[in-house]
């Protein structure tokens, strides 16, 4: 968290399976570069915030309005990777006048379940078995092996295995695999909205991904009639990972003068 500036706070949303640490690397550039206030926040059944069963765009948007709320900010600028896009977005339609403006990265106002392998994954960490007694690495090394089969790309498997925690001598996922897979279509869709949201959006997806494609245009346009789509030539999913300088300079160009 930053110094209190002009600008209205930034708010990073990570993606699914993410905690507000994955935007840890960006809060601190931007702090670094353009001062003001940068928060970052786990959604709920991620990182350290509660479970609960209900695992909806509307219900993450309430969330983050209600941190909004105790931390008395009227006004934010939005950033969201993926499923914290989607939130961003419904915030945004849902109570335009808390979001100044907002970046949704690497997806669109619209339904993703073509191409997403998440069901097989949750089902592979559902059935990921480690004895007590491990120390963390090995018990990281067996989660490890046991995905691997279904999870073949080892940085995709690291990135998952970031949910593994030792409570009391045992080794659970941190994430609420239940209410996830319980919620999948929910997730994986955008809610229906009929007001577009009249402020500010970049749509910044990574060039070597899937998850915006012309398809989504008219819908974009449709709620986002000031949106402009933006591409950063390389990145994959995880933009700010894939291309950290680029992504840093793209939402720099986009934030309003301070």
């Amino acid at each position: 968290m930053g110094v209190r500036g002009t600008r209205p706070p930034l708010v990073l949303l990570h993606g699914l399976f993410g905690s507000h640490g994955n935007f840890q690397t960006v809060a601190k550039a931007l702090v670094r570069r353009v001062g003001g206030q940068v928060l970052t926040m786990d959604a709920r059944n991620h990182g350290s915030s509660p479970h609960s069963p209900l695992m909806t765009y509307e219900a993450m948007s309430v969330d983050v309005q209600h941190l909004l709320a105790h931390l008395g900010i009227r006004k934010c600028i939005l950033v969201g990777h993926s499923m914290g896009g989607k939130t961003a977005m419904v915030l945004a339609l849902q109570r335009p006048d808390l979001v100044e403006r907002l970046i949704s990265v690497d997806i669109g106002p619209t339904s993703t379940a073509l191409i997403s392998e998440f069901p097989a994954y949750i089902s592979a960490m559902k059935s990921v078995n480690i004895p007590a007694g491990l120390s963390r690495s090995a018990a990281r090394q067996l989660a490890d092996s046991q995905l691997s089969s279904t999870v073949q790309d080892p940085q995709l498997r690291q990135f998952l295995l970031t949910n593994l925690v030792e409570v009391e001598g045992r080794y659970i996922w941190r994430v609420n695999l239940d209410a996830i897979s319980h919620h999948f279509a929910d997730i994986m869709s955008f809610p229906v909205f009929h007001k577009p949201y009249p402020g500010p959006v970049l749509f910044l997806g990574g060039s070597n991904s899937p998850y915006i494609s012309s398809k989504d245009y008219p819908e974009i346009q449709r709620l986002f009639p000031k949106a402009d789509v933006q591409f950063i030539e390389g990145a994959g999913h995880i933009v700010h990972q894939d291309k950290f300088e680029d992504f840093i300079t793209a939402v720099l160009n986009f934030l309003p003068p301070p």
